[in-house]
């Protein structure tokens, strides 16, 4: 128990919508986030253990690594259930001591145990990894371990930020809160995290950015909350202390969050966030249809005019990356024809758009079962979810038909440039371009921070790769130049922005391209 090797694992996931794979090769790194659960619970660990973290989205296992390893420690959600299982077996008949927790362990644990796990945690690290030192020190070697309470966050470590090969990410990740107060029935956030969020100090948050600071990164962190805005006041208190210390360390970071679509409402809550460097949030929209909205508790979306919560947002300096979802009950036929418009209308770049999957816990998980609308066959590893596991209430085979003409449509390469084209000139000028354009002189604060030279060459051959992709060997490479100089001309302090959101959209099109393959088989 007091020198203890730990191996923590996060499982391999597969191939999915929101991955972005393909942006990640463009700009050279090798998966989009880190697995922030697993740093989270290392922090909780004695600090005299040896601990050793291998991200299989990034890397693989060694013989060296097992034959180091006392215990073996993975966590992982639903779509890893595959990777996590065998992972739980080979380290069983290696003879390692087998600990699990996370989202998929603590809905499934009787396939986590099965498969031989020897001690499982249900819920939140904060209060199960004590539990559980605890038992190891009173010598036992099987056992569940869970609270019926939420842990209060503001108790939680720094994570262990410095296990990571920060190279291998796109961004890193931080939390600020867990939780959100909306109870959008096909949720499992409000299930498992809780109805009131809860939020860490902002002193907290400034040490976590510190500790990544000092690792040497400069780049993207999305902030992963269930809804950053859930409680307005407690995330205006963070902002108000991230802005200065941002300024004062030369700006090195841009963030990305979650939120909800009520952010449109509030221009001085924009206004702070971007104030503080944020840049692209990612709304739940799921349904342009009011009943859609409705039908499925998700009424924060129908409280204003949809369309003018998303433009707001935009015109006042974020982008939004949004989600749609097909197959919910109240849809009618057409549902696919209506997104596609919506999201011409507003001009939202980049969304993931996928069929309905139900997810064990959930309120509306609870009412097909009560219905006998579940189907047994398991679809939670099925990375384009065309197919639904449940009944639906239209024809499968419409829902399917709906999606596969949508993200044809809608991530045809022509049609996606223009789309990003759109957004990105109807967002204003940052606030220097505005004072420039105004005669006005804003305070100047320490000299900014500068990448490392290894990222400046990764983005430079990123822009050249999107060149040689669009603007030489398609057939759209007329319109990548005009937009290209367009931007340049137009709105030349958001080219960032665009060239940013034109690498995702890589990704998008490959979305696009394996969906269509697959039903061509």
């Amino acid at each position: 128990m007091d020198q203890m090797k730990a191996l923590l694992i996060n499982p391999k996931k597969p191939p999915s919508i929101g991955s972005l794979q393909k942006t990640c090769r463009l700009v050279g790194r090798k998966t989009f986030l880190p697995p922030l659960g697993l740093i989270t619970v290392a922090a909780l660990l004695p600090p005299q253990w040896d601990l050793r973290l291998v991200d299989l989205d990034a890397g693989t296992l060694t013989e060296a690594d097992w034959a180091w390893a006392d215990m073996v420690m993975v966590s992982g959600i639903i779509v890893q259930r595959d990777s996590l299982l065998a992972l739980v077996r080979e380290a069983r008949q290696r003879g390692k001591m087998v600990v699990a927790g996370g989202i998929y362990p603590s809905t499934f644990p009787h396939e986590v145990l099965e498969a031989g796990c020897d001690f499982l945690f249900r819920g939140e690290s904060e209060n199960t990894v004590p539990l559980w030192l605890t038992a190891l020190r009173e010598g036992k070697s099987r056992g569940i371990f869970e609270s019926s309470e939420f842990p209060d966050v503001a108790a939680s470590p720094i994570p262990r930020f410095d296990l990571l090969n920060l190279s291998n990410y796109l961004n890193l990740m931080i939390q600020t809160s867990r939780g959100c107060p909306y109870g959008c029935d096909f949720c499992e956030v409000s299930a498992f995290y809780g109805r009131k969020p809860r939020y860490k100090e902002p002193s907290q948050v400034l040490a976590e950015l510190e500790a990544i600071y000092g690792l040497g990164w400069r780049r993207d962190i999305f902030v992963c909350d269930d809804n950053f805005i859930g409680n307005k006041a407690r995330a205006r208190e963070i902002l108000k202390e991230l802005i200065p210390w941002n300024k004062s360390h030369g700006e090195p970071f841009s963030f990305w969050t979650q939120v909800s679509v009520n952010l449109g409402q509030d221009k001085e809550l924009i206004d702070v966030m971007t104030a503080a460097n944020f840049s692209m949030v990612f709304i739940g929209i799921e349904s342009p249809d009011t009943e859609v909205l409705s039908g499925s508790g998700k009424y924060q979306n129908i409280r204003n005019p949809l369309a003018e919560s998303l433009n707001n947002i935009v015109a006042n300096g974020l982008s939004i990356l949004g989600s749609f979802m097909l197959g919910l009950d109240a849809e009618k036929s057409g549902a696919g024809e209506r997104i596609c418009a919506f999201v011409e209308s507003t001009n939202i770049p980049v969304f993931q758009l996928v069929v309905l999957q139900v997810a064990p816990g959930t309120g509306l998980w609870r009412r097909l079962e009560n219905e006998g609308r579940l189907l047994e066959h398991d679809t939670r590893t099925d990375w384009v979810a065309m197919r639904p596991n449940y009944v639906p209430a239209r024809p499968a085979s419409e829902i399917l038909e709906d999606f596969i003409c949508s993200w044809d449509y809608l991530f045809e390469p022509g049609r996606f440039l223009a789309r990003v084209y759109r957004h990105c000139l109807s967002i204003r000028p940052t606030r220097s371009t505005i004072a420039k354009k105004k005669g006005e002189v804003l305070p100047s604060g320490p000299p900014r921070s500068e990448p490392p030279l290894g990222d400046v060459l990764r983005t430079a051959t990123a822009l050249l790769r999107l060149c040689w992709r669009h603007g030489i060997r398609s057939s759209n490479r007329r319109q990548y130049w005009e937009q290209f100089f367009g931007m340049l001309k137009h709105n030349p302090s958001r080219f960032t922005r665009y060239i940013q959101l034109c690498a995702i959209g890589e990704h998008m099109i490959d979305v696009r391209n394996t969906i269509l393959r697959t039903v061509q088989r």
